[in-house]
């Protein structure tokens, strides 16, 4: 499959003709996927629709190699507790998740480059494996302006370069965790500002758990903004969603996000109505693009979409665990 026939996708039918095609290529190359559809007698023969594509429980990705390939450049892997079994993504090319990733991002903001990259979260000496850690790392490593960097354990420094940044006008991300924000957020009160913050979701056990509402009205009065942006994505996809107010996320044309009803997880695409989110992310084309998360949200008419917590019996990650 054409990997940038994927980046250029723009509609609905696209969408879907690429979405059969990856359907397609991953079937005959993914085993664990291929063995799954077959038991629900699943094939890229009698698949008519998106809605007929089976989707892949996120679990499987803790005990498989959920790969067209057995060489790999990158190794992902979630965040969980001493002894948890945690999910791993075995990422064929790594320029592939920089391209996505970069590109996901510019869709509703621009070039990072020309933003100052200010991370609240431990850099990859403390977590190697973690997707979004890369995914930042790269945005600092290319911002234009030298002060990008990860401050989670630099208040000071970063409370200075925050109020300079203001001063100066410059553009700024302040990027991080929901704990690490919040922790910062205690010490500071920023002069009102055109700063963006963003929030990844993820109290990790560090503090009690609180609605986004909640969290994101604390966030907004410490950094004097009118508005808390998010991110939403994921260890086993090389996509990313974007919400730039009010929780309220929105994807990129290669990635669509479906509901489906967690009593028969077979009844898709529902409307306005809360239930489990399932994604399809065209750029993992070298694992698996159909994934049955175990997040809960609402899609809209438009296509917007709510993350709203995690479905009952599932095991808490380290992001999106918040609860709505």
């Amino acid at each position: 499959m054409n990997v940038q026939q994927i980046f250029a996708t723009s509609n609905d039918d696209e969408f879907q003709a690429n979405a059969f095609k990856a359907f397609e290529y991953q079937y005959y190359r993914v085993p664990i996927y291929r063995q799954y559809c077959d038991y629900f007698n699943k094939n890229p023969k009698n698949v008519k629709s998106l809605l007929d594509i089976p989707f892949l429980p996120i679990r499987f990705f803790r005990n498989h190699h959920v790969c067209t390939q057995q060489e790999f450049e990158l190794l992902f892997e979630s965040s969980g507790t001493t002894g948890q079994n945690t999910s791993k993504h075995f990422v064929v090319s790594a320029d592939l998740y920089t391209y996505s990733f970069t590109n996901s991002f510019k869709y509703f903001y621009g070039n990072p480059s020309e933003f100052l990259w200010l991370a609240l979260m431990p850099d990859d000496s403390e977590r190697p494996n973690s997707s979004l850690i890369f995914m930042v790392k790269n945005f600092v490593k290319y911002s234009k302006y030298k002060e990008s960097g990860f401050y989670y354990h630099r208040f000071a420094q970063l409370y200075d370069i925050l109020t300079h940044a203001i001063d100066k006008q410059i553009p700024t991300i302040c990027i991080g965790l929901t704990y690490a924000l919040l922790d910062f957020a205690e010490q500071v009160h920023l002069p009102y500002n055109n700063l963006i913050v963003m929030e990844t979701g993820g109290m990790k056990g560090k503090r009690r758990e609180m609605t986004r509402k909640d969290v994101h009205q604390i966030l907004k009065i410490s950094f004097a903004v009118n508005q808390i942006h998010s991110e939403y994505g994921m260890t086993e996809i090389l996509s990313q969603a974007y919400s730039q107010k009010d929780g309220i996320f929105r994807c990129p044309p290669w990635m669509k996000l479906m509901i489906r009803d967690v009593y028969n997880p077979f009844n898709l695409n529902l409307i306005n109505k809360r239930g489990g989110i399932n994604i399809i992310d065209l750029a993992n084309i070298y694992s698996c693009s159909f994934i049955e998360t175990e997040d809960a949200g609402i899609v809209y008419e438009d296509a917007a979409f709510e993350v709203i917590g995690r479905l009952n019996n599932s095991i808490v990650r380290g992001c999106n665990t918040m609860i709505e």
